[in-house]
């Protein structure tokens, strides 16, 4: 088949299972054994595969025992691997509990470099175009956005062992309309929510993808972190911006512990 693949970004499945050990304890131990060798070897070939990523977890609550998050190219691989990861184990011992299906991309709200000279180097700085001072400061910003516009829609996720993932979307009721303001009063609001992520640069890692007609929300969050008490700290925080205290509306959080597939495998019990 032709591939389906985007212009610009990857496709971004969170896959979420319950494991049936009733029926896993039917299987012998030679046949639980091959199990795992196959569920080993399909995580292998995921991985192997070009510009594709796979984030295996455990999840700390009922609400799903093991989880994964898969970034690739192409809408017919990560299908497959999504059909495939949910028979890994053998038919019926993965019922998935929930999923989420999203595209990396750009912020909309992201500083363009008009923005920011006139902004920023001339407005605040007061610095004169032409200035060795001002190419300085222009050629710094330009190297920060190449490198954050890479990551947005490239991302290259650490082995960090606390991911935390939630699904979002902007409230459109009465007055609290977020599609019926105006670009600039969106980006100026956005500006002041990503203010409040920066002072996390170096605890949290944040990835959000969009997905507005393609799942039940507009967004997924993906935050990874090595302190679970940073995680809740920052959306704490973040609940007294005005973008979250007034135009946003959450899914279910899940909290995941990444962990490789010797200790994966013991950790949900098989």
């Amino acid at each position: 088949m032709d591939p389906l693949t985007l212009k610009e970004g990857w496709h971004v499945l969170h896959l979420f299972y319950h494991i049936d050990h009733s029926q896993w304890s039917l299987l012998t131990e030679e046949e639980q054994r091959q199990a795992k060798i196959r569920f080993t070897e399909l995580v292998q070939e995921i991985r192997a595969t070009a510009d594709t990523q796979l984030l295996t977890f455990s999840i700390v609550s009922p609400k799903a025992d093991l989880g994964f998050m898969l970034l690739t190219p192409d809408l017919h691989v990560a299908n497959s691997f999504e059909k495939q990861l949910t028979l890994s184990l053998g038919p019926e011992i993965l019922t998935p509990s929930y999923s989420y299906y999203s595209l990396t991309e750009p912020s909309e709200y992201t500083t363009t470099r008009e923005q920011y000279t006139a902004e920023t180097l001339i407005g605040e700085k007061r610095l004169k175009e032409g200035t060795e001072e001002f190419e300085v400061a222009l050629k710094e910003f330009d190297d920060r956005m190449t490198h954050y516009r890479s990551y947005r829609v490239y991302p290259q996720l650490p082995d960090w062992p606390i991911v935390c993932f939630y699904p979002m979307t902007k409230r459109r009721s009465g007055s609290d309309n977020w599609y019926s303001l105006d670009y600039e009063a969106r980006r100026t609001l956005m500006a002041g929510h990503a203010r409040v992520g920066r002072t996390y640069s170096g605890r949290i890692l944040q990835l959000i993808t969009g997905s507005t007609g393609l799942d039940e929300h507009e967004w997924g969050v993906t935050l990874l972190a090595k302190d679970i008490a940073e995680i809740k700290a920052i959306i704490y925080e973040m609940r007294f911006d005005e973008v979250s205290a007034r135009y946003s509306e959450f899914g279910d959080f899940y909290i995941c512990l990444q962990l490789p597939l010797a200790e994966l495998f013991e950790r949900v019990c098989l």
